[in-house]
């Protein structure tokens, strides 16, 4: 019996540490296919937004949401002027970035950061990665919203 048990345990650690066949253990990337194929930059972004309409005149209300956020979760790395300080300043972001990419860099950091070439360069001067904030999409809408209103002022 104490043979079966140990014959068990150790088949168990076996699978748990990936010793099995099964699972992503063995998995590759196709780099033959359309999809793992690099895309041409687009200047969007990777991620889920594709498309981004924008308000003419800026929405207040989501001005004040993008604004709050922006102190809660990016205040700490980045400044609303040219001034870098962990990350770069977002002074004229809305001219250089497209929305879609600006929102894909909020809430897909990670890819952006490992596949997108100019997420790749801010990394390369900033020397620091993103951290992903987990910031929704609605959020990052309102942030864009608060981007554009700082933008306007300057």
């Amino acid at each position: 019996m104490k043979k079966i048990i140990y014959c068990l345990l150790a088949m168990v650690l076996l699978w748990s540490c990936g010793g099995g066949t099964s699972g992503n253990a063995n998995a590759t990337a196709d780099t033959t296919s359309p999809a793992a194929a690099p895309k041409a930059d687009d200047g969007m972004g990777v991620g889920e937004i594709k498309s981004v309409t924008l308000n003419n005149p800026l929405d207040d209300t989501m001005v004040k949401r993008g604004e709050a956020i922006f102190d809660m979760k990016c205040s700490a790395c980045h400044r609303l002027t040219a001034m870098r300080v962990v990350g770069p300043g977002f002074l004229g972001v809305t001219e250089r970035r497209k929305p879609e990419w600006i929102m894909n860099m909020i809430t897909n950091v990670e890819v952006m950061l490992e596949q997108d070439p100019a997420a790749q360069a801010l990394l390369e001067e900033c020397l620091t990665r993103m951290p992903n904030q987990n910031v929704s999409i609605g959020d990052a809408r309102d942030i864009l919203e608060f981007f554009l209103h700082n933008d306007e002022g300057k």
